[in-house]
């Protein structure tokens, strides 16, 4: 998959002057569901198999797997977007609708209130797009090691990580090395030198990378910690970020 897309010169700022003042994008306030979003705790048959899910992916998720690498194939960015629509994302508690569709209302929604931020509406179309590690021509990986929140490994799993208590079986959390606030890593040594759990913000990231995209640092910083959601809605990790980091964050908060 190669990502060789030229962008304009410009500046980046989140000034309020970048958000259309009148028919901006309006975001609901429930979900498919009827409940509010993110809701972890709400009864309901989807909520179920969204902890399955979380069950699954704390127990897998180690240093050890995440540590292993892994190469594909070539594809287009629009093949990608079509291998992606076979798919319905487990770990979701919002949505249950094939990928494509929320691809396009997400780089939809950020062009309406960011008309000017070209780079954010092609960061919104791929962000997801490393979910094609689910399907059969990318090695069908199981949703554990592919969705979900993402989270660090090699240090204390923070308790505002969504069903925290079955890190309670990750063979990490028996390892003294990995169980402190710091971990192997140190004060503000940046989310680059942090090895997060695997997944597909983590694949497309690289893909983007290795390929040489023109996509600002801001843009590879959303499509690779848009799921960690501990450091961007909760504030968790921040001891682990640099200034570039910080920088970012806003950035992605706008996009969340």
């Amino acid at each position: 998959m190669t990502i060789l897309i030229e962008q304009p010169e410009f500046e980046i700022g989140v000034e309020e002057r970048h958000r259309v003042a009148d028919g901006g994008f309006v975001a609901p306030h429930i979900n498919s569901f009827g409940h509010t979003f993110r809701d972890y705790h709400v009864e309901s048959e989807r909520q179920k198999g969204v902890e399955e899910f979380y069950r699954t992916n704390h127990i897998n998720q180690t240093v050890d797997f995440v540590s292993e690498e892994d190469e594909r194939g070539i594809w287009s960015i629009w093949e990608c977007c079509e291998l992606v629509n076979e798919f319905v994302d487990e770990s979701d508690p919002d949505l249950d609708e094939p990928q494509i569709q929320h691809l396009l209302q997400t780089a939809e929604a950020i062009r309406k209130d960011y008309p000017d931020e070209d780079w954010l509406h092609l960061t919104a179309l791929i962000h997801d797009l490393g979910k094609v590690l689910l399907h059969p021509a990318f090695g069908e990986l199981p949703q554990w090691a592919v969705v979900g929140d993402t989270f660090p490994v090699g240090c204390a799993f923070d308790e505002s990580i969504v069903h925290h208590k079955y890190f309670q079986e990750n063979p990490d959390n028996r390892n003294p090395a990995y169980n402190t606030k710091y971990g192997i890593f140190s004060q503000g040594c940046g989310l680059d030198n942090v090895l997060i759990s695997w997944g597909h913000d983590d694949y497309m990231y690289l893909v983007a990378k290795e390929n040489k995209s023109t996509l600002p640092s801001a843009g590879l910083f959303i499509i690779r910690y848009h799921s960690f959601y501990a450091l961007h809605r909760c504030g968790a990790y921040k001891h682990l970020m640099n200034e570039e980091d910080t920088e970012n964050l806003q950035w992605l908060k706008i996009f969340k």
